[in-house]
């Protein structure tokens, strides 16, 4: 019996620590990593903009190749859609929502499965004097006791993931295609 009370008091102050601490962590998050690639801003943001060569280089489809994936929409335009369905990626789709050509992409990323969040994903591409600086961000809001603890994370957890695909976009557009 004194076991029990004491595992009670225990899962009181965590739950109390969980939900009591979510108040004070950030309301938002953002991940964004960035990479200077020596080709022409036209070929790095076709590789973008164009989910069909964005396909080839993301980080996410290397992990699940099996993963269905649909492509429809105007490629470059408001509109493309990029959806995917995989055991390893879950469930989810891209869209784009604003272009600049040649210089910036806007995009809606919604994951579905294994867990539903909307996040803005945005790619901008700038002219240095030895390539183009691309930086890929995400951000989105943290809404929920879990999402907000989740967040605190979400930088180690994808950053990785960034950093591979910006390298992978990096050969494939150095390539010229």
């Amino acid at each position: 019996m004194k076991f029990l009370k004491i595992l009670l008091g225990i899962i009181v102050v965590l739950a109390i620590i969980i939900i009591g601490g979510s108040f004070f962590l950030p309301k938002s998050y953002s991940v964004n990593r960035t990479i200077t690639i020596n080709a022409p801003d036209s070929v790095i943001y076709k590789n973008i903009a164009d989910y069909n060569e964005f396909y080839k280089w993301n980080a996410w489809s290397k992990m699940d190749p099996q993963a269905k994936v649909t492509i429809t929409g105007n490629i470059a335009q408001p509109g493309h859609l990029y959806q995917w369905n995989g055991e390893k990626s879950g469930n989810g789709q891209m869209k784009i929502n604003t272009v600049e050509i040649n210089k910036m992409v806007d995009m809606e990323l919604k994951f579905i499965k294994p867990m539903e969040s909307v996040a803005d994903t945005r790619f901008d591409i700038e002219k240095e004097t030895n390539g183009n600086k691309v930086t890929w961000t995400m951000s989105g809001e943290s809404k929920g006791i879990i999402n907000k603890w989740f967040c605190l994370f979400i930088d180690n957890m994808i950053g990785k993931d960034f950093e591979d695909g910006l390298k992978s976009l990096k050969e494939k557009s150095e390539k010229g295609s």
